[in-house]
């Protein structure tokens, strides 16, 4: 196969994905996810470090949809900060993708390394939240609450959007925790 073939890395992610699901993370070798895939391990080591990279292939797009979504907010205000963030995070998660999500989630909860990996990579998003909102003037409590209340409702919303029969976008459940987290915040 060409090296530069058009959707290798796609090819190599969905024959990990289903590699994992079938045999689990730890009995799956990359030559196996490579033949999977109609490829060479060779290739595979072109597009990704090791196996555990599939599954976390894309960090920078999904940290860069909060950011972006802060970028776009017109006001200062922190819980409208948040909802912009989150707002910008919810395009990272079109409906197409949940069956892959819900998989890749399975995966990861199926593996303590993984899920070590996998709250690294969203405590490493507060911590760059935080950092954003403070470049915007926010102080350094503030900056810290409201960032860790952004990824409070996106961990509790892609909970309920990878549930079984769940066909709720994830922007109307997001919504929909955002204002039960402002209800809890600010009862009326």
């Amino acid at each position: 196969m060409a090296r530069w073939e058009t959707g290798t890395r796609e090819r190599l992610q969905a024959a990990a994905l289903e590699r994992f699901a079938e045999h689990g993370f730890d009995r799956t070798t990359v030559a196996e996810i490579a033949t999977t895939a109609g490829l060479t391990e060779r290739t595979f080591f072109r597009y990704f470090a090791d196996k555990r990279e599939v599954l976390f292939d894309g960090q920078d797009h999904f940290e860069q949809a909060f950011l972006d979504g802060l970028d776009g907010a017109p006001t200062a205000e922190p819980m409208a900060l948040v909802r912009a963030s989150l707002t910008g995070a919810a395009a990272f998660f079109p409906d197409e993708r949940r069956p892959w999500a819900r998989t890749r989630q399975a995966v990861i909860s199926s593996h303590p390394g993984l899920q070590e990996r996998e709250l690294l990579k969203l405590s490493g998003l507060a911590v760059t939240l935080t950092g954003a909102l403070r470049d915007r003037g926010m102080d350094a409590v503030t900056s810290a609450l409201a960032a860790e209340s952004t990824m409070t409702v996106f961990r509790t919303t892609f909970a309920a959007w990878i549930e079984d029969g769940q066909t709720r976008s994830f922007t109307e459940l997001q919504d929909a925790v955002l204002d039960r987290l402002h209800t809890l915040v600010a009862p009326a």
